[in-house]
């Protein structure tokens, strides 16, 4: 048994690197009729949740994910018709990713097959106690963004 508040850090770190792998592996599982993935997804829930087209360095300053991955990912949107490129007139080779009528109705539908899934994880948690792990993830990544900074 661990004791000390870093013995128990880790053990939750090996733990949120396992969720992760099943979050991922789950989501893939969830959207796989869709067309989309986990990543997909998640790169359409940042487009759908900007206020206006962005780039994709953009998007992926957002997300606290490397340009490269998303701007992979954004052409993969594009090639299915989920997104597409419009000009930037800001900025003459960053291109603006715009959500398509095709993406939206995709993310819709990822969505609402997420809202039972969702459920379904949250049952037998109060309201506290995810309330209580939240607090600790955003206390923990707020502490890492400070060290990079």
């Amino acid at each position: 048994m661990t004791n000390s508040k870093e013995d128990i850090l880790t053990d939750l770190i090996l733990d949120l690197f396992k969720l992760n792998s099943q979050l991922l592996t789950a989501g893939d599982r969830l959207v796989a009729d869709l067309g989309l993935t986990s990543a997909r997804w998640q790169v359409l829930g940042s487009i759908v949740a900007a206020e206006q087209p962005q780039p994709v360095a953009w998007l992926a300053r957002d997300m606290e994910a490397h340009r490269q991955n998303v701007q992979r990912i954004v052409n993969d949107l594009e090639k299915n018709g989920f997104v597409r490129f419009e000009p930037n007139p800001h900025h003459k080779r960053a291109h603006l990713v715009v959500l398509t009528e095709k993406g939206r109705d995709v993310f819709d539908a990822a969505m609402r097959l997420q809202s039972p899934w969702a459920k379904g994880l949250a049952d037998g948690l109060s309201l506290e106690e995810l309330r209580a792990g939240g607090e600790v993830l955003k206390q923990l990544r707020q502490k890492l963004q400070n060290d990079e900074d």
